[in-house]
């Protein structure tokens, strides 16, 4: 008889919403989809809780996290600013899930994956910091989203990066791949770096498009851009969530094995 092993589940960091006056959690279908048919994972939604989201017990029953992207941005008292405008817009429930969502799952040598937001909320759980506009600083690009309709144009590549030869992420990708161009749909990035990140690819202008956690053998990794678009279509993409998939794997072996 042919049996096949269940998928392991995968945690995504939802966002918090008002929307026609009622809460909402909520998450891109992109996110999802990248999940179960880039990685062959099952995704499953965690709530934006705030502090009283009960990590322990989430990620007792997962065996990969990922940190999601979203239009709003970490709160900058998180890593000791002031806030002005061009900080917001904030989700603090999402904050306060997410900030106390990473600690844990690094203590355990969870597989994570950090997109966009999630990099920079990696960066601010590390006590590292960020600038809030990117695009204002002096022979800086303006990563923003791009003004039309259409979400290909949108996700479209923007500007090619450049990867640490020793990196873990030039390790993942196809060699024909090298140089490669991502998307840009940000007005914040990192600033200060996080205590034991290492930066893995970088922009033509300097700016961090990734990093990874120094400590440990676990599969932590952030990119500034958006693999999850369409991710199934772009090898680049398929790639990343293929390593994502093989770290969740074997977390999932060793777990099954106590």
């Amino acid at each position: 008889m042919i049996t096949t092993s269940p998928r392991p589940l995968v945690g995504l960091s939802a966002c918090s919403k008002r929307i026609d006056g009622a809460s909402y959690h909520a998450i891109g279908d992109k996110y999802l989809r990248a999940v179960d048919e880039a990685a062959g994972l099952l995704p499953v939604v965690f709530p934006a809780f705030g502090e009283a989201l009960e990590v322990d017990a989430l990620l007792d029953g997962i065996s990969g996290l990922v940190l999601t992207g979203s239009p709003s941005n970490v709160h900058p008292q998180r890593y000791e600013q002031a806030e002005s405008d061009q900080h917001a817009p904030f989700d603090e429930a999402r904050d306060g899930a997410t900030l106390s969502l990473i600690p844990a799952a690094l203590e355990r040598g969870l597989p994570l994956f950090a997109i966009c937001r999630g990099m920079q909320e990696l960066n601010v759980a590390l006590g590292g910091s960020l600038c809030p506009a990117v695009h204002q600083v002096p022979g800086r690009m303006d990563y923003r989203r791009p003004d039309d309709p259409d979400p290909d144009i949108q996700y479209g590549p923007r500007h090619p990066i450049e990867i640490d030869p020793d990196s873990l992420l030039a390790t993942l990708l196809p060699e024909g791949d090298k140089p490669i161009e991502v998307n840009s749909l940000h007005h914040q990035a990192i600033d200060q770096l996080g205590s034991s990140l290492k930066v893995e690819a970088w922009a033509p202008d300097g700016t961090i498009e990734a990093v990874r956690y120094g400590k440990g053998k676990s599969f932590v990794l952030g990119v500034q851009w958006h693999p999850e678009y369409k991710a199934a279509e772009n090898p680049v993409s398929r790639a990343l969530f293929s390593a994502f998939a093989r770290a969740v794997r074997h977390y999932a072996a060793g777990r099954h094995r106590l």
